[in-house]
C-alpha cells in the first residue's frame, strides 16, 4: 500500500507495511535524491540559457553547485527558497560559474538568514569574495565559511550522516575541479513475513538491520541473513564543468548514477574545444561509456549552437543513454 501525505512542506511518499496483527505500521521512506538544472550554458550570455548552475537535493538538504549570473532567479522560478542551501559547491573562478555568489549572499542576509554557509571551491574563492563581502555587507547576520578545496586531488571534501562529496580534478585553464556526491550505504530491509514469522518486537528491528541475528525465546538462533533483504544500492552524481578532455576521470567516476559533463562544442569545433580546454560531446560520452556511468547529462552549451540536438546526436552515437541539459530540468538519481 502506498500513501502520500505532506510534513513540513514536503511532499512525501510512503510504502506502508502492517505487522504485529496490522496494528502496528511500519514505514519505508523513499529517500530523495534529485538533480536541477538551473543554467547550462557557457561564458556568453544568450536568451536560451542561464548560466552554470545546479541544486542537488539529498533528502530535502539542497547543495548548490556553481552560482552564475541569473541564479538566484532561476532558484525562484523552480520554487526554492534562497536561504535553503546547506553548501556551495564552486568549480572554478571563471565568472560564468561565480558571479552570482555575491547577489545570492547579499539576498540572503535581507532574507534573514542567520545559519552559516559553507562554500567550497579552489584557494582564489576566499581572497576574491571575502572584500567584497566585507564592503557590500558589513554588517552579515550570518557566517561565511570558506573551504579550500584541492583542485589536484580526489578527495573526500564534505561529509554527513548520509552523503559523502568528493573533489574530481579536472584540467581547464585556471584551478578547477569537479565533485562527485555519493551517497552512503543503505541499511538493508527487514523481511515482513519474518517480522510476523519470529514475532520480532519493533525494539529489535534496528539492531537487526544493522546486522544482528534474532534469538527466539527457547534460545535458537535465526541468522541474519534470513531476516533481511539487501538495500538499494547507494546512488551519486558527478558533476564535471569545464575541462579539456581529461579520459583519466573515468576511474573516480566508475558506475555512477547520473554524470554532468561540459560539452561546449561539437566535432566541428575540436581544435577550438582543445585551444580553451573545453570537451566536445562525443567526448563527454567517451568518458561516460569509460566509467560505465548510468546516464549522461551534456550542458554548457556554446552559444554558437542554435540547435543543441547537434550535440545530442554526437554524444548518442558513443552514450546513448544521453540527456540535454536544459533550465528546469529535474533528474531522480
Amino acid at each position: 500500500m502506498t500513501r502520500i501525505f505532506r510534513a513540513n512542506g514536503c511532499l512525501k511518499i510512503l510504502k506502508i507495511l502492517d505487522f504485529f496483527d496490522n496494528s502496528i505500521p511500519y514505514y519505508i521512506y523513499m529517500e530523495k535524491f534529485q538533480v536541477t538544472v538551473l543554467g547550462c550554458g557557457s561564458a556568453l550570455p544568450t536568451m536560451r540559457h542561464n548560466g552554470s548552475a545546479h541544486i542537488v537535493n539529498i533528502r530535502e538538504k539542497y547543495f548548490l553547485v556553481d552560482c552564475a549570473e541569473g541564479t538566484q532567479l532561476a532558484l525562484r522560478r523552480n520554487h526554492v527558497h534562497l536561504n535553503r542551501m546547506q553548501t556551495v559547491f564552486i568549480t572554478h573562478m571563471h565568472g560564468d560559474h561565480c558571479f552570482g555568489l555575491m547577489g545570492l549572499i547579499s539576498t540572503q542576509n535581507l532574507l534573514g538568514r542567520t545559519a552559516p554557509l559553507h562554500i567550497y571551491g579552489p584557494a582564489d574563492l576566499e581572497p576574491v569574495f571575502q572584500p567584497q563581502i566585507d564592503y557590500f555587507c558589513p554588517n552579515l547576520d550570518f557566517e561565511v565559511v570558506f573551504h579550500t578545496v584541492d583542485t589536484k586531488a580526489f578527495a573526500p571534501i564534505y561529509e554527513d550522516h548520509s552523503l559523502t562529496v568528493f573533489s574530481i580534478p579536472l584540467q581547464h585553464r585556471i584551478r578547477c575541479c569537479g565533485y562527485l556526491f555519493r551517497e552512503k550505504p543503505l541499511l538493508p530491509h527487514i523481511r515482513r513475513e519474518a517480522i510476523e514469522r519470529y514475532d520480532i518486537p519493533v525494539w529489535q528491528i534496528n539492531n537487526i538491520k544493522a546486522g544482528q541475528d534474532f534469538t527466539l525465546p527457547d534460545g535458537s538462533i535465526i541468522p541474519n541473513e534470513a531476516l533481511v533483504t539487501p538495500a538499494e544500492a547507494p546512488r551519486s552524481f558527478a558533476y564535471c564543468s569545464d575541462t579539456i578532455y581529461k579520459p583519466d576521470i573515468a576511474d573516480y567516476l566508475e558506475g555512477v548514477d547520473l554524470l554532468y559533463h561540459e560539452a561546449t562544442y561539437a566535432d566541428d569545433n575540436l581544435q577550438r574545444a582543445e585551444k580553451y580546454h573545453h570537451t566536445t560531446a562525443r567526448q563527454a560520452a567517451q568518458i561516460a561509456l569509460a566509467a560505465h556511468a548510468k546516464r549522461l547529462l551534456i550542458g554548457h552549451f556554446s552559444q554558437r549552437y542554435e540547435d543543441e540536438n547537434l550535440l545530442l546526436r554526437e554524444a548518442q552515437e558513443v552514450f546513448p543513454n544521453t540527456l540535454l541539459a536544459d533550465e528546469g530540468l529535474t533528474l531522480d538519481v
